[in-house]
């Protein structure tokens, strides 16, 4: 009888749980992504709401370390360099804490991105960037805090939070100038060794002109001060392919004395069984 009256209860407990009610979060998470100049930035984070509440100076106070945000900490990626108020910031993943003020605020880019609330240590040393910003009112209210990526141009944008009756704004800098240059002078200047080498290896995997090949492959390699061992390989079978057998056995004999010297036993047996077939060993 008691089985039978715990198998009812087991049965009773799991439909109870089946039954669980979806509710919505009290502050939703939410992710923006914005391409600035050429670089993408990407912010997640929760979003609190005021539901009748006072919030600065209150619900969150004035001069105290903030999450900026609700629940895990709002973390902020860049994919190239940035920089924040004169700071050099490297591309990568980065929380944002704040200090609100009556009149300004400070916030600042901390390295650790997992957790809750605010860190229980605060290291400075952690802190990659830090900016002083001023307070703006705003006539209307904004119920739920809000973050955005305002007043794009090419070179920067600001983060914007906006919550209650106060908007503050940290500008930042990325670095579509130098990329922009990098790649005029690149194009401009003609074609690189990769470039070259990367043409003669399709070629000649895809059968087309080895010619060809072997002329964008030569071009590569006088363009290369000191090839690897795999660059070489690929030069040995070309020259093959293009009936330079005295060529191609020297390239394989280059490329087998790196492949040695970095312990890359693939490129050594392959390197051998070509010399063997080309009858040089």
């Amino acid at each position: 009888m008691n089985k039978v009256i715990l198998f009812l209860l087991a049965v009773v407990a799991s439909l109870s749980l089946e039954a669980q009610i979806n509710t919505p979060a009290p502050s939703p998470a939410s992710t923006i992504t914005q391409m600035v100049g050429l670089t993408n930035v990407t912010i997640d984070y929760s979003r609190p709401s005021m539901r009748g509440r006072k919030v600065y100076g209150d619900l969150v106070p004035f001069g105290k370390l903030w999450r900026t945000g609700a629940n895990a900490y709002t973390k902020i990626s860049f994919d190239t360099d940035v920089t924040i108020a004169g700071s050099k910031v490297k591309a990568g993943t980065y929380s944002i804490f704040s200090k609100p003020g009556e009149k300004n605020w400070e916030v600042f880019f901390y390295t650790d991105i997992d957790g809750g609330g605010t860190p229980k240590n605060w290291d400075e040393n952690k802190v990659v960037a830090k900016a002083s910003v001023p307070v703006y009112s705003m006539d209307m209210p904004v119920e739920t805090f809000t973050i955005t990526i305002d007043d794009l141009k090419s070179g920067g944008a600001n983060i914007g939070i906006i919550w209650e009756n106060t908007y503050v704004a940290i500008p930042f800098e990325v670095p579509t100038d130098e990329a922009v240059m990098s790649n005029i002078e690149r194009i401009l200047s003609g074609p690189s060794a990769g470039d070259y080498y990367a043409a003669a290896v399709y070629y000649a995997s895809e059968g087309k002109d080895i010619k060809k090949a072997k002329e964008w492959m030569d071009k590569a390699m006088s363009m290369t001060e000191n090839p690897a061992y795999w660059q070489l390989r690929q030069q040995s079978l070309i020259l093959a392919k293009a009936g330079d057998k005295k060529g191609a056995i020297e390239a394989a004999k280059k490329s087998l004395v790196k492949a040695k010297e970095q312990g890359n036993d693939d490129y050594v047996k392959m390197n051998q069984d070509s010399l063997k077939e080309w009858g040089a060993m």
